[in-house]
């Protein structure tokens, strides 16, 4: 499966950066990013075969390009920021333990991607203040978090001429997702009382459908500008992840609240 070349091949570039405790932190937004980036940029590619110790009864086929190097990067550095933001919302003991191994990496991609690095930063810090103000703007919030991943979205070394609309393909993308962790952790974040834009909703409001509609808004900004790419290469694969994965999380918590409501 091509999908699990590319997951695999950043799972191992990760190690190679990070050690065997980053490679438990792999995204799958990043892997999205990686077969975009190889097909808009055909770089060279290759392919070989490896064991891990996740998967030793079999070998496993990983891709090796400029993409997936890239994209183990950028999982790095967002990762270790969300170990500092779980650290200031609730202590965690996790994320105090992932970031101390990831210390060492990040400081070096830091220095080797200064401007994405830069633009997530200034982001993550711009949602830490507005998280802190009395009646937080859930608007700003989800727009500060798309930043974060536009920002991975757009290498120094793409063709200029693309660059907007792999911003904007990023920023729609994380949006949608910073709903989609909203409506998963509505209940722990209620209970732990920590930030969360569906909270603040005013009683009485039809949430299921204010969430569905939301989250098909957002993607839908995501996919048009990704259809405005020039892609050829594995295009059937990323539409798959786009209009049909991206749902997955969605669909199960649907059926988990119904399955609590027949047991009521």
């Amino acid at each position: 499966m091509r999908y699990r070349s590319f997951y695999c091949g950043i799972c191992r570039e990760i190690g190679s950066l990070s050690g065997k405790t980053g490679r438990l932190l792999l995204s799958h937004d990043m892997t999205f990013l990686a077969i975009l980036l190889n097909s808009l940029m055909e770089p060279s590619e290759g392919e070989k075969k490896t064991r891990c110790g996740l998967h030793p009864a079999r070998s496993r086929e990983i891709i090796c390009c400029e993409p997936v190097r890239y994209a183990a990067g950028m999982n790095i550095l967002l990762m270790d920021l969300k170990c500092e933001d779980q650290i200031r919302d609730d202590h965690s003991r996790t994320g105090r333990f992932a970031r101390k191994m990831l210390k060492a990496p990040a400081e070096r991609l830091q220095k080797e991607y200064p401007s994405q690095y830069g633009r997530i930063r200034d982001a993550l810090g711009a949602l830490w203040q507005e998280e802190k103000k009395e009646r937080p703007d859930p608007d700003r919030l989800c727009n500060l978090s798309g930043e974060m991943l536009g920002a991975a979205f757009t290498p120094s070394w793409a063709d200029p001429y693309w660059m907007n609309a792999l911003r904007r393909l990023g920023e729609g993308l994380g949006r949608f997702i910073y709903w989609m962790d909203a409506w998963d952790d509505l209940e722990e974040d209620r209970r732990k009382e920590h930030v969360n834009p569906l909270l603040l909703m005013e009683p009485g409001e039809d949430m299921d459908s204010f969430v569905r509609e939301s989250l098909e808004m957002l993607i839908g900004e995501a996919t048009g500008f990704f259809e405005m790419l020039p892609l050829e290469k594995d295009l059937d694969l990323m539409r798959n992840v786009l209009y049909s994965g991206v749902w997955q999380r969605y669909e199960i918590r649907q059926q988990r609240a119904g399955k609590e409501r027949k047991n009521r």
